[in-house]
């Protein structure tokens, strides 16, 4: 088990996204902020922001441990309290400025909890999901593709599972809808033993950037108008409501009294909420409710279906 292994991938992943962020980012660079605590703990903030084509970007590593687990990671696992325990991991929030450019989350993770003599208890976790403002089925269709691809080169039953795993994680309970199209998650996976797990980590974290960067791409230069800037900073309230009230890497980051700064770079720069606001009838925003935030097989989804 190679730990430091794990850590390099991690910062050498950070400093991919960051580039190929940056080389569709015609106005922005991302600005690096180090951090330490005194504790085991550390880690670098990467965030770009008020760009022309990315409004707000962060790209943070962490790497911090204890002699004492939070109890966000001992509530469902008992049998890590009293060990101590290392994390790390990558996580990315892109913000575009453009509505119909999506939001997009990726993260990677490692988790060991070690007591002496006994074995230690270890996992990876991550995934990616996609956050449309003003859908669009091809985007939808070619990001699970991407998904279903890259994780059936581990295990064809795998991208069903972190689907159903992604869509139930990712759904926001008091307002009773997800937070958008979703993608796959994965938490507490060894299964494939040490190598092929890791293996499968670094496959999910490229496969992230190969998605994403194409449906940018596509997106920000479309033409929009104030109605459309005014219903993205709307659906992103939703956003930061679920990042703030059921995020289990928020909930471990501030429990664990890890940078606060760091934990909360995912915050949209801009948001919005209305009192008991709702999008009128056959309306390009009520779409998104209908037909694109449901959970649905993109993969299978017949492409020559029109959803508009």
């Amino acid at each position: 088990m190679n730990i430091v292994a794990v850590k390099n991938y991690f910062l050498s992943l950070q400093s991919d996204i960051c580039t190929q962020l940056e080389t569709i980012e015609s106005q922005g660079k991302f600005e690096t902020h180090e951090w330490a605590r005194d504790i085991l703990g550390g880690g670098q903030a990467r965030v770009l922001e008020n760009g022309a084509v990315i409004e707000k970007a962060g790209v943070n590593f962490s790497h911090v441990g204890g002699s004492k687990l939070p109890p966000s990671a001992t509530a469902h696992r008992p049998e890590l309290v009293g060990r101590s325990y290392q994390a790390m991991g990558v996580s990315v929030v892109v913000h575009p400025q453009n509505p119909y450019a999506p939001t997009s989350h990726a993260n990677v993770r490692f988790f060991i909890a070690e007591t002496p003599g006994e074995p230690p208890i270890w996992w990876f976790g991550g995934g990616f999901d996609l956050t449309p403002y003003y859908g669009f089925e091809e985007d939808c269709i070619a990001w699970h593709q991407h998904a279903q691809h890259t994780l059936n080169q581990f295990d064809p039953s795998f991208y069903a599972k972190f689907k159903h795993w992604c869509d139930d994680y990712f759904y926001i309970k008091h307002r009773q809808e997800h937070r958008g199209i979703g993608g796959i998650f994965f938490d507490d996976f060894n299964e494939l033993g040490f190598d092929q797990s890791f293996a499968m980590t670094q496959a999910v974290g490229q496969a992230f950037i190969d998605s994403y960067i194409p449906i940018l791409r596509q997106r920000k230069d479309t033409l929009f108008e104030d109605r459309q800037r005014q219903f993205q900073l709307y659906r992103r309230g939703r956003y930061v409501e679920f990042n703030l009230v059921y995020d289990r890497g928020t909930l471990f980051g501030l429990q664990s009294n890890g940078r606060t700064e760091s934990i909360l770079i995912s915050m949209p720069p801009m948001v919005s909420w209305k009192y008991d606001w709702s999008p009128e009838p056959e309306t390009e925003e009520i779409k998104l409710y209908e037909r694109f935030l449901p959970p649905k097989d993109w993969v299978n989804l017949n492409s020559a279906h029109n959803l508009s």
